[in-house]
């Protein structure tokens, strides 16, 4: 608790400092230690006031009688717990909503602040005593210190060079004219304003944050919405990231005009600090950060030392510039954008701080932000004192808003894509709520407007954010109406592949399987490599084509994957052209980069990788790209799964010392006729067997007509194609259930082929999976293709799981080939 005591001319602080200070008061039968924690400050009716806490000494515990609450600590402990708590709470129930979790975390301190749950006394003195208030206050101060520091890591300057015309004019736009009509409409109604708010700085502050849309801030929402490797996720990264170097122009002169109020001297002296700052940070500090990346070998993790350091140096920063007077908060941010993004520093800071910085200390943070918004101190101060501002901040959105719309039609941007990128720049957050306890410490706003604002962050982004999602899909422009798969692929026809590439071990199997696939001079193969990387310590993905630029010595990994890859290309020079890719994005969102590629080259296939390691964070993120992609692409898609028996021949000799048996399981329906077109294709290799099993239901239980007719037709024309071929073998089974499919299915568990094509799921007779429905574990193999890459199926066969392309607005039962003819159903 505080308590204040009332001096006459200041030698009550002497008195204090000499009688308690060490020493103990007595309070009933509770021993209460005074500690100063403020100078002379409130008066009282005899005179000023100073400050003491009253620290609580730790209790024996529960068992002996003792209030575990009435230690401070352990009060700051569960308070900790709490706020957490309720604010993955929140999440969990307004995801649906598709709100982000900066509203669950502003809802969340709301909630335990005086506003709801701490305007009950006993709450607040047993829960958030002023003591325990203090340590939180503190301790939220220091993480937003480091999430603006960790969003300046994630920072990608190289967005300002690389950004095009349109951005730079979108951004300098949606925010001059904005901050204009702002300060226009500000000095409209001043004379409704109170007198601190009335001031030229103090109106020229908020109507430039107002104007300025922060990086830190739309970068996490639209991680969470999945847009950051779609085209407006990077547009809109961009702008901000541009708006955010115009704005902070604003924002340095109006920060002088509030320090040279009271002395003309004191602007001088912000800017000297400032410039020798920056001066440091980026003369100093990066040429620091550089020489720790160089002296980091290849490939390994920065040491713990100078991570430890670093991030010391938040809090040093932080020192400074509140040594300076320059808003603490800056110093960490300015640190971050120092750091090199990416490996192998800003990866290694992320992965090793960003959990605890963002499940941890934000929430404390929030806490602390909760503990200032009162709205019965908004109540009690009125709406004439709340006006003017509510009426400033709110033209504030809706020229923000209009400005960046007009800005993005007149570049011809779709009217939905338009709208989603000026909702993204209205976008508030960690960094507004920065702002206004700056403006408090400023005393440029109170409590009362301080909780408005407060309320205002928390609902525009809420209202903006769902409209996002509903005016732009990041996969609509994917799926395509016109024909783009192995079967509908006109004989003599270049054949276009996007290759998938997760790490280095992919590569030998992936030139096993195109080489089988029969490239020729007739029917070439054009091969897009693309090698994936995960967006780590960094904010803005990467799409790097290497014929136009070359990867960055951060991503060497990439130039020994497409190396080896040109080696075959070199060797199959007449039937092979390879063009190389990498990107690096967030998994969640890589299967936009998959899809743009396969639809901006017309491919025909997409090779998956699949990773084994199920139990393993990243190869769940993996299994839902796949599954993203299978749902979204635009042409056909390949899964296949690696046990290690497709070899990569030797550059130079034959590909093949002995011939290779691979076997397809026909079970029906369009993706087992992809399967067999892909077959058809294959048989042209004379170092290939090829054996086709189809799977049929006894009396044709369970067949659709139409997709019965689709399979006899096209397995009709490959039986009549290579029933003189003596390297092709085709037999069907007859079976009654999934039993005895994977009964059938277990009879060729016996290394007899090198690979295994099956068909994923579209027109399966289900009769044929009867009682497997709930044996798969794998969603994006399907039933049987999850059975043959499964530890059950322990012969060593590789296995390609195909899947035909799904036209829009389409039924799986589309297209087939009857004997030599070719036709679409629409």
């Amino acid at each position: 608790m505080v308590r204040v005591f009332p001096v006459v001319g200041g030698n009550f602080a002497q008195y204090v400092w000499r009688n308690f200070h060490g020493g103990d008061i007595i309070s009933g039968k509770m021993v209460e230690r005074i500690q100063v924690v403020g100078g002379v400050g409130h008066k009282t009716a005899d005179g000023v006031g100073i400050a003491c806490r009253v620290s609580r000494p730790s209790t024996s515990g529960v068992f002996y009688g003792s209030n575990p609450l009435e230690d401070s600590f352990s009060a700051l402990l569960l308070d900790v717990v709490f706020v957490i708590l309720i604010i993955h709470l929140l999440h969990l129930f307004l995801r649906p909503l598709h709100q982000p979790k900066i509203v669950s975390q502003i809802l969340g301190g709301f909630i335990i602040g005086p506003s709801v749950l701490g305007h009950n006394n006993n709450f607040r003195l047993h829960l958030f005593p002023e003591d325990v208030s203090f340590l939180l206050t503190n301790i939220g101060l220091i993480g937003f210190m480091y999430f603006l520091f960790i969003s300046g890591v994630k920072t990608d300057l190289s967005l300002i060079k690389k950004a095009g015309k349109k951005e730079y004019s979108i951004a300098s736009f949606s925010v001059v004219v904005p901050l204009l009509l702002n300060i226009s409409f500000a000095l409209l109604i001043r004379k409704s304003m109170n007198e601190d708010l009335a001031k030229f700085s103090s109106i020229g502050a908020i109507t430039s944050s107002l104007a300025i849309t922060a990086f830190p801030v739309v970068h996490p929402i639209l991680h969470e919405l999945n847009l950051l490797s779609s085209e407006v996720g990077r547009m809109s990264m961009s702008i901000s990231i541009i708006s955010d170097a115009v704005g902070i122009n604003a924002v340095i002169a109006f920060e002088a005009a509030i320090q040279g109020e009271t002395d003309a001297i004191n602007s001088l002296w912000y800017l000297i600090s400032l410039i020798v700052l920056l001066g440091f940070i980026v003369f100093g500090v990066r040429r620091a950060m550089h020489w720790i990346v160089k002296r980091t070998p290849e490939g390994q993790a920065v040491e713990q030392g100078f991570v430890v350091a670093i991030l010391l140096g938040v809090l040093i920063m932080g020192f400074l510039t509140d040594l300076f007077g320059i808003a603490i908060l800056n110093g960490p941010l300015w640190l971050g954008m120092a750091i090199p993004d990416g490996p192998p520093l800003g990866s290694t800071l992320v992965e090793r701080s960003e959990t605890i910085i963002s499940e941890l200390l934000m929430p404390v943070s929030f806490a602390f932000v909760g503990l200032y918004t009162d709205v019965f101190e908004m109540a009690k101060a009125g709406w004439p004192t709340l006006a003017p501002l509510f009426f400033l901040a709110l033209a504030g959105h809706f020229f923000k808003l209009g400005a960046t719309l007009v800005a993005s039609l007149y570049f011809q941007l779709p009217v939905r894509d338009s709208l989603a990128v000026s909702f993204i720049m209205c976008l508030r957050g960690q960094v507004e709520i920065v702002l206004l306890l700056h403006w408090m410490d400023k005393k440029i706003i109170k409590i009362p407007e301080f909780t408005m604002l407060v309320l205002m962050t928390a609902t525009v982004t809420a209202i903006v954010t769902p409209l996002v999602s509903i005016l732009y899909d990041p996969t609509k422009p994917y799926m395509v109406n016109k024909r783009r798969t192995i079967q509908h692929l006109p004989p003599g026809t270049k054949m276009k592949i996007v290759v998938c590439i997760e790490d280095q071990g992919d590569v030998a199997a992936l030139v096993s399987l195109l080489d089988m696939s029969n490239p020729t001079v007739v029917s070439p193969f054009s091969i897009y490599a693309l090698h994936l990387i995960e967006l780590v310590g960094r904010a803005a993905p990467v799409f790097i084509d290497h014929k136009k630029s070359k990867a960055p010595s951060k991503y060497t990994a990439s130039d020994s994957i497409h190396n080896a890859l040109k080696l075959y290309e070199e060797a199959r020079s007449e039937l092979v052209k390879l063009h190389t890719y990498t990107a690096v994005a967030p998994k969640r969102t890589m299967n936009q980069d998959i899809c743009e590629l396969g639809l901006i080259k017309r491919a025909n296939l997409i090779i998956l990788p699949f990773s084994r390691r199920n139990g393993e964070h990243s190869g769940v993120r993996l299994q839902n790209m796949n599954i993203s992609v299978l749902e979204h692409a635009p042409c056909s898609v390949g899964i296949l799964v690696d046990k290690c028996n497709l070899h990569s021949p030797m550059v130079g000799q034959s590909f093949w010392n002995s011939a290779q048996h691979f076997v397809v399981l026909f079970l029906g329906g369009a993706d087992a006729r992809e399967a067999l077109a892909y077959a058809d294709r294959v048989i042209g290799n004379q170092d290939v067997y090829v054996s086709v099993i189809r799977f049929l239901s006894q009396n044709s239980k369970g067949d659709n007509e139409f997709e019965k007719k689709l399979d006899d037709g096209m397995v009709t024309w490959f039986w009549v194609k290579n029933e003189t071929n003596e390297r092709v073998i085709y037999r069907e089974v007859v079976v009654r259930n999934g039993a005895e499919t994977i009964a059938a299915i277990q009879t060729m568990n016996d290394d007899s082929y090198d690979l295994v094509v099956v068909g994923r799921k579209q027109g399966i007779n289900p009769v044929l999976l009867e009682g497997l429905s709930n044996w798969s574990n794998q969603n994006e193999l399907g039933i049987i293709g999850d059975f043959v890459a499964s530890e059950d199926f322990t012969a060593a066969s590789s296995i390609l799981v195909m899947q035909q392309q799904v036209l829009r607005d389409q039924g799986q039962f589309s297209s087939g080939v009857c004997g030599k003819i070719r036709f679409d159903i629409r």
